[in-house]
């Protein structure tokens, strides 16, 4: 079977304040902002079986050799393609035997803070060579502890997002991007010429050649600029499309409204947002 997407990362820098801010204003709920044990801050907007995060850096950790040097040269933007394993180790070796291995499996922590008490959510990643897919990171996270991620609440939000159903990366050498994604997640490729689709568990990836993501997105699509290759655009499933005009309206951002789906440019953070309404 097809890996499953654990979640999508947006990085934000030192902007973690005006990230939340802004989401918080387009009817995302996030979670209590958590402080990992490697360095870095985060918030996360919770859904079924997926998520959303917001990762940076402590503002006042700016000017110092940052904790997580991966976060701070990477750029502002879509930047996180995270799927799920429940052994690092079996999926290191998996990406070994493929010639696709990155850094071997590493552990860390941050604190929860609940109702009676404060408990530690503890995680296992392993990455992907930065080298194999373009765009961005990508990674498998081995959640030891999920019923301190998911958890009753969280996942209900004003805009009614529930799901990420699709993942859209752009690349100036589509087949070959597409197909090193098709392996790295035990897939195949469908389509033709300048839109090809990953299947995988509950999700898509799909890989956009630069024309076709500029005639999908139009003036909000993100500038490719001297990249090859970035990670264009997060499409979330929501219960109906009102709520998310309503809240795409309050937070003032740019909003192209299609037949099927509804697209907000988030120019701060580089970020393009679709929602499409789903059964």
């Amino acid at each position: 079977m097809a890996a499953k997407l654990d979640h999508a990362v947006i990085n934000v820098h030192y902007a973690m304040d005006e990230a939340r801010s802004l989401f918080q204003s387009l009817g995302f709920q996030l979670t209590e902002r958590g402080f990992h044990s490697l360095g870095s801050i985060n918030h996360l907007m919770m859904f079924g079986n997926d998520y959303l995060e917001l990762i940076g850096l402590p503002i006042a950790t700016k000017g110092l050799p940052p904790g997580r040097p991966e976060v701070m040269s990477a750029p502002v933007g879509i930047n996180g393609l995270v799927f799920k394993t429940d052994d690092a180790d079996a999926t290191f070796a998996h990406l070994q035997a493929r010639g696709m291995a990155g850094d071997p499996p590493k552990s860390f922590s941050r604190p929860v803070v609940l109702p009676d008490r404060t408990l530690d959510a503890h995680f296992r990643t392993v990455t992907a060579h930065a080298g194999i897919v373009g765009g961005g990171r990508v990674y498998f996270c081995d959640h030891k502890t999920p019923e301190l991620v998911w958890r009753d609440g969280w996942q209900d939000h004003a805009n009614g997002a529930r799901s990420i159903s699709e993942f859209v990366v752009v690349s100036e050498t589509r087949a070959d991007q597409a197909a090193r994604l098709a392996t790295l997640v035990s897939s195949s490729v469908e389509g033709t010429d300048d839109r090809l689709t990953v299947p995988i568990d509950g999700a898509k990836l799909t890989v956009l050649s630069p024309a076709a993501y500029g005639a999908r997105y139009g003036p909000l699509a993100s500038p490719l600029a001297d990249r090859r290759s970035l990670f264009g655009a997060l499409v979330l499933t929501v219960d109906e499309m009102a709520p998310v005009l309503a809240c795409a309206h309050q937070a003032g951002v740019s909003v192209l409204q299609k037949s099927d789906s509804l697209v907000v440019r988030i120019p701060a953070f580089d970020c393009v947002l679709e929602f499409t309404a789903g059964d």
